[in-house]
């Protein structure tokens, strides 16, 4: 092991530089299927400006006959998100699509839950030595 591996810290995202999480969006759709006509109206129009915007996404445009269209993001994590536009406008899909390529990729959280995870959960809340004996001065 060198001396520059043992002093450089391990680097997280931002701190350096800014990585993507997102590196390819596939958009799948079909000619003939009437729920495909905004998918096909934001193809032909606004495709190429997002792609332009977003040089750092892989673009990827394929025919799935009979199918409903749908917008596929893979992400650096190795996981995948799969949107359904399905008679989207190409103003709801253009959305859509930023939806995709902000996301991290990872899975969802609950956060109804509460933060602290306890076997005996207490109604008093945290305990201090102050509550047990008031002061007198």
């Amino acid at each position: 092991m060198s001396m520059a591996t043992k002093v450089l810290p391990k680097v997280n995202n931002g701190t350096g530089a800014f990585v993507l999480q997102c590196k390819s969006l596939v958009f799948n759709y079909c000619e003939r299927w009437g729920s495909n006509k905004g998918m096909i109206e934001y193809i032909k129009k606004d495709l190429a400006t997002f792609a332009r915007e977003n040089p750092q996404i892989e673009i990827i445009v394929e025919s799935r006959p009979h199918h409903h269209p749908v917008v596929r993001g893979n992400y650096l994590n190795g996981r995948d998100k799969v949107i359904c536009t399905r008679n989207m406008t190409p103003s709801e899909i253009s959305k859509k699509v930023d939806l995709l390529r902000d996301s991290s990729g990872a899975k969802l959280k609950n956060l109804t839950k509460k933060p602290v995870i306890s076997t005996t959960e207490s109604v008093r809340g945290v305990w201090s030595p102050f509550h047990t004996n008031p002061h007198t001065i």
